[in-house]
């Protein structure tokens, strides 16, 4: 199976496939799209569209795992990250990808067992389960293969339980 993971953003989205095989992870590619800051915001919706467009292409994969909006008490910040959101959506069903979506607490509980970790917890436990030689950068990619990874596991837990 192979979840690529994305963590959007206006300014940055991340992303980052993790392939499972035989029961073990590892990391594909991983990196960040980026807009320009202070541009049009339709162009930098147009800019991370074709990108996610490419990235799905590029990377094949068989699930893309997007980070739930989580309310934020920076309204500017919450409403770009739900356009990026929707661009990333809509980039899923034109290339008709199944997505599935978490919270950031999930993740984290996924990932490094507790909901408060920081992100460089996360990034650290990311590279460990991945069995990369050093941990992922940049942290938005960290982030995006950390979904992958807990949408991994929670597909693993729902195939043993059977719910």
């Amino acid at each position: 199976m192979k979840a690529l993971g994305i963590d959007p953003g206006i300014t940055n989205t991340g992303f980052g496939m993790v392939v499972e095989e035989s029961g073990r992870m590892s990391a594909g590619d991983f990196g960040s799209i980026k807009t320009r800051s202070g541009g049009d915001m339709s162009d930098r919706l147009d800019t991370l569209y074709r990108e996610v467009m490419r990235v799905i292409r590029e990377l094949e994969p068989d699930v893309a795992v997007i980070e739930q909006l989580f309310f934020n008490t920076n309204l500017k910040t919450a409403v770009s990250v739900g356009q990026a959101r929707g661009v990333i959506l809509l980039a899923c069903r034109h290339a008709e990808v199944d997505w599935a979506e978490y919270t950031p607490l999930q993740v984290k509980k996924a990932v490094v067992g507790n909901g408060n970790a920081g992100k460089e917890q996360v990034r650290y436990m990311v590279g460990a389960l991945l069995g990369m030689k050093s941990p992922p950068s940049p942290l938005h990619a960290s982030d995006a293969l950390a979904m992958a990874i807990c949408h991994l596991q929670s597909r693993r837990l729902r195939e043993l339980t059977g719910s």
